[in-house]
This record gives C-alpha cells, structure tokens and sequence, in this order.
C-alpha cells in the first residue's frame, strides 16, 4: 500500500503534459515558418543566371514537408490529450465519491473500524482472519461469519482489554471449502473514492484510507 494524494500527482501529470505539448507545437511552428521565408526569401532573390540547383530544391522540399507532417502530428496529439483528458473528467465523475473494495495487504487503522469483504468470487465456506502488526506479532485472529458479506476488526487486541495502536496492519484471510484450505488471500478494504490520477499509463484510484488501487481490478460497491 502506497499512502499517496494522486490528485496532486494527477494535477501535475496533466499540466506539465499539456505544457510541453504546447511548448513542442510552438517551437515546431516557429521552425515551420521562418522555414517558409527563407526558402521564400531564395527563391525570389536566386540568380536567373545561375538558378536554385534542381536537386537542393527537391531537399528543401522534403524538409518543409516533414515540418509541416510534425506541426500537423502536434496538433494531433493536442487533440487526442484533450479527448483523454474529457474522458478523465467523465471517469472521474462515475467515481468520486463512490464506496468500493480494494484488495490489499495492509491497511491504517486509526482508532476507527476497518470494514473489509473477502472476494466473492472465491468459492469458500470458512475465513479465518489474522491480523499483524509492523513488527509481525498476531493481535488478533478470528473465524469470519461464512453467511456475512461484509466483516470489520474495531482494533481489539487478542486477549487484552485494550484497542491497537495507530498504525498500518498487515490483513490474512485463510479460506476453507468442506474443512480443506483453499486460499490464502488479502481482504477487500471498504473505502470511498477521494481521488484520481494517472499512473503508467493506467488510471488508479485514492480511498479515505489511504489505499490506492487500479481502476480496472477494483470492485465499486453496489448501494443497497
């Protein structure tokens, strides 16, 4: 689990993208056009009696063509940054604020139930969570109800009359089918949606627990 803000990180992604395309673009279309004069410049000032070499004229043709192709590649891009961006802005939207369950080793907790799910898709009749601290000593370690869906440690320490520490926990779910284990798996940590952002490539998310997780692998909640 990585304790980030990528909405800060998403912001500065975003800006300093659009600013060096913008830079690219400019400095291109400059290129371009004083290109443009100074092949305009020696055509009108050549020599009649000594004219633009055909073979150095084809050369600077081809070069004005490439600078026009990169000009025209920029805006392109411009326009493509755009649509990845209104496409952001609408995934966005679907998202902030939302309830999901992301898959992790470790969680905060901080003086406040952490809920968690085991995922549904692992076919199971039995859960035994085990919870451990940084220094890996056990704190807690209970049999999950099997016919409840969503589960929650309040931060009660095995065999103490106390609660944990503050800190980052270490979640274990043991799963069991007809008395055999089957899995050994990460809890699905319950969180809303705080944040956005870009990563590699992909589109990860930020939760009010500080988790972050991948957008394509994370489970929005339904509302009941």
């Amino acid at each position: 689990m990585t304790e980030v803000n990528p909405a800060a990180s998403t912001g500065a992604t975003t800006t300093s993208a659009s600013s060096s395309t913008a830079i690219n673009t400019a400095g291109i279309g400059e290129e371009f056009n004083n290109f443009l004069q100074l092949l305009t410049a020696q055509i009108k000032n050549q020599d009649p009696l000594s004219p633009l070499d055909s073979t150095q004229f084809v050369e600077q043709l081809a070069t004005f063509s490439s600078l026009e192709q990169q000009v025209k590649t920029n805006v392109s891009l411009e326009g493509i940054a755009s649509m990845i961006g209104d496409l952001h802005a609408i995934v966005a939207n679907d998202w902030l604020g939302q309830e999901v369950a992301v898959a992790s080793k470790h969680v905060a907790y901080e003086g406040k139930p952490v809920e968690f799910e085991v995922n549904p898709s692992l076919a199971h009749d039995q859960a035994v969570l085990t919870v451990t601290d940084s220094q890996n000593n056990v704190v807690w370690q209970e049999a999950l109800d099997a016919s409840s869906e969503r589960h929650s440690w309040d931060g009660t320490i095995a065999n103490q009359n106390a609660k944990a520490a503050s800190g980052i926990y270490q979640f274990q779910l043991d799963l069991f089918k007809d008395g055999q284990p089957i899995a050994q798996t990460d809890a699905e940590f319950i969180s809303k949606v705080t944040a956005l952002g870009n990563e590699d490539g992909k589109l990860v998310l930020g939760t009010e627990n500080y988790l972050t997780g991948d957008l394509a692998t994370t489970r929005k909640i339904s509302p009941n």
